[in-house]
């Protein structure tokens, strides 16, 4: 059976530099895989706010991005926020 695909939300300078709030990928294996197929996808706009960013997977922080991602997880990419 094929993993579930993932859906990736994007938030403030993410969801401007993907030009798209919300997608669909197929499953990854990690993060790591999944933000270098955004990066091809989506180009340099986007790298670097990945570089930045914190994800969480399923509402959870993730801090191993090379630990295996759940089928049909929400990753929801934030960016660093101004403001207090």
């Amino acid at each position: 059976m094929t993993p579930g695909p993932l859906t990736v939300r994007y938030f403030a300078g993410a969801r401007a530099a993907a030009g798209q709030t919300e997608e669909v990928l197929p499953a990854s294996r990690s993060l790591d895989d999944l933000t270098a197929e955004l990066v091809r996808r989506h180009g340099d706009r986007l790298a670097a706010v990945l570089r930045v960013a914190s994800f969480l997977v399923n509402g959870v922080t993730c801090h191993d991005r090379q630990a295996p991602l759940p089928a049909g997880a929400t990753i929801d990419v934030l960016p660093p926020f101004a403001g207090g």
